[in-house]
């Protein structure tokens, strides 16, 4: 995970805020680095800082990159695991930056346009950049297709500022988010005074109207017979094998990182890890891709929620009350623990139970506040909670033989999450509900506009929160071959409410996924309810049981 943040502006030089410089840094602790670019006639500079997380490659790789024969800078913040179809080698950014420089020195200002164009839309990996190319006097910048990496902009027509940041440097309601919905690029080198005209391109030169995210087209048919998803459906192998591959660039080849924790040095990934089906599949088949001798270290959440603490020990009538061990992700995730346990004998799976009482809860509330604007609802607020205190990765830690738990920071730096899986495979009630009213045409309709909407709702919000702990969170279900096999497989193929869960032995939703977890040796994990991290982890309504999740923050 990197930090990003590029102003333009008449000033000589405009560098970051005390407060956005920590967290910039906080996003990146390895190395920051600054260049300032001098733009056309205009007389405005382009100041260009980029913190750096270093995970790609065998050193830590300095950013901006900048091209001293062209004065081109690139500010990178991101995992390109392929571009143009074939894996990555070494530091990604090095080798996106060439290929941006050679498109930059192909020729005409169009034809460099359009050659830098080509070399974005071939990446596949969660990314957010900002690229100057000089000769053209042109910053392009953007996110990903999935919007899986955070970047905001804020612009005073006024004075003619422009910034692109990471992390918004207040909570004022001028900051926005860039939208993953394409390619920006903004002619700079105007005279001065003249309006900026941002413009976007499709991820796709030949775009074509119905490309869900520019991936894929989803798939609308509906069986033309009674159908029913087994153990034996070609989907559930098909699954297992996408989800290997995702995983397979996820989590081999994570270097160590600079400054090393000797105690725990064989621990490189760590999972967000609540006990439910998605995550724990994921931590199974992060097992079959690792070495022996790395462990796993699993992250399980838990609030000291007053209201339900109140209601705890007033049913236990003066007995002693543990509020985390009551929290429903608790319970879960030490279940699921015993599943992987079973099903993979000689791991070193960590259970770190983070546990946050209330007054850590509210010391940390203006920060959070500050991360995920402009996203500003008492559920962005409860969401974030959970993931920025798991991501911290600070909790009790009983180790194999250990007599008890004892403090424990995991010195991992890459973070599972299994965000995507039920968008992509059916997972929640309205899916089922759409089916119910509509049978599969109703149902093929819902889950094509819950994929569509990923990267326009939350996943800028959920980078924010958990980037700030010098940790970068990993989606495997949003790798985009995965996503364009699952957009592509027909709605029968993943999830089945036509049949009952008397037929398959587990429950409708995400049915796929649920068959793959019996079939690696987790029936309990398999036969897991869905249930919303707010609630599981008991951040949700932690003062009054009559606030709504759309209240705004106060």
């Amino acid at each position: 995970m990197c930090g990003i943040h590029v102003v333009l502006s008449s000033s000589s030089r405009h560098t970051p805020s005390q407060d956005l410089d920590a967290r910039l840094r906080n996003r990146g602790p390895d190395h920051l680095g600054r260049v300032v670019a001098h733009v056309g006639p205009s007389a405005q500079t382009l100041t260009c800082t980029s913190t750096v997380l270093a995970l790609r490659g065998d050193h830590v790789t300095a950013q901006p990159f900048c091209d001293p024969q062209t004065g081109s800078v690139l500010c990178w913040n991101g995992e390109a695991w392929r571009i143009a179809g074939r894996e990555v080698e070494g530091n990604d950014g090095e080798a996106i930056f060439g290929l941006l420089a050679e498109a930059s020195a192909s020729g005409a200002a169009l034809d460099a346009r359009d050659g830098i164009l080509d070399v974005l839309r071939t990446i596949e990996g969660p990314f957010a950049f900002a690229y100057f190319d000089k000769p053209s006097q042109t910053l392009f910048f953007g996110r990903d297709r999935l919007g899986r990496r955070s970047l905001e902009f804020y612009q005073d027509e006024a004075n003619g500022t422009f910034i692109l940041s990471s992390v918004p440097e207040t909570c004022d309601p001028a900051w926005k988010e860039v939208e993953p919905d394409g390619i920006y690029h903004l002619p700079l080198g105007a005279t001065p005074g003249a309006s900026l005209a941002v413009s976007r391109n499709d991820w796709q030169a030949d775009s074509q109207g119905d490309l869900i995210s520019g991936i894929g087209v989803f798939n609308l048919s509906a069986p033309t017979e009674a159908v029913c998803l087994s153990a034996s459906s070609p989907s559930v192998q098909l699954l297992r094998q996408q989800l290997s591959e995702s995983l397979r660039l996820r989590v081999r080849n994570i270097p160590k990182p600079p400054v090393e924790d000797a105690t725990h040095d064989d621990t490189r990934v760590a999972v967000l890890f609540s006990g439910g089906l998605d995550c724990s599949v994921l931590a199974r088949l992060t097992h079959e891709l690792l070495d022996d001798g790395y462990g796993i270290d699993l992250l399980n959440v838990a609030f000291e929620n007053p209201r339900v603490a109140a209601q705890l020990k007033k049913e236990a009538r003066g007995g002693p009350v543990n509020p985390y061990e009551a929290c429903p992700d608790r319970i879960t995730g030490r279940k699921s623990l015993e599943d992987l346990q079973r099903s993979c004998p000689g791991r070193r799976f960590r259970f770190v139970a983070v546990n946050v009482p209330y007054s850590e809860t509210l010391a940390h509330r203006k920060e959070v506040v500050s991360l995920i604007s402009p996203h500003d609802t008492e559920m962005d607020l409860s969401i974030a909670y959970a993931l920025y205190f798991a991501a911290r990765g600070q909790g009790l830690c009983a180790e194999t033989g250990a007599p008890e738990a004892a403090q424990y920071t995991t010195p991992a730096r890459v973070l599972l999450s299994g965000l995507g899986a039920d968008e992509l495979f059916g997972g929640y009630v309205r899916h089922a509900t759409a089916f119910s009213r509509q049978g599969h045409a109703g149902l093929a309709d819902e889950l094509k506009l819950d994929v569509g909407r990923l990267g326009k709702r939350n996943l800028g919000r959920d980078d924010r929160a958990m980037a700030h702990w010098g940790k970068e969170v990993r989606f495997p279900f949003l790798d985009e071959r995965l996503v364009r096999w699952a957009i592509e497989t027909p709605a029968w193929e993943k999830c089945d409410f036509a049949n009952g869960e008397d037929i398959s032995g587990v429950e409708a939703g995400k049915r796929v996924l649920r068959l793959l977890a019996l079939e690696l040796g987790m029936e309990g994990v398999a036969r897991e309810k869905k249930r919303a991290i707010q609630f599981g982890a008991r951040t949700a309504k932690m003062e009054t049981s009559k606030v709504k999740g759309t209240t705004r923050i106060s």
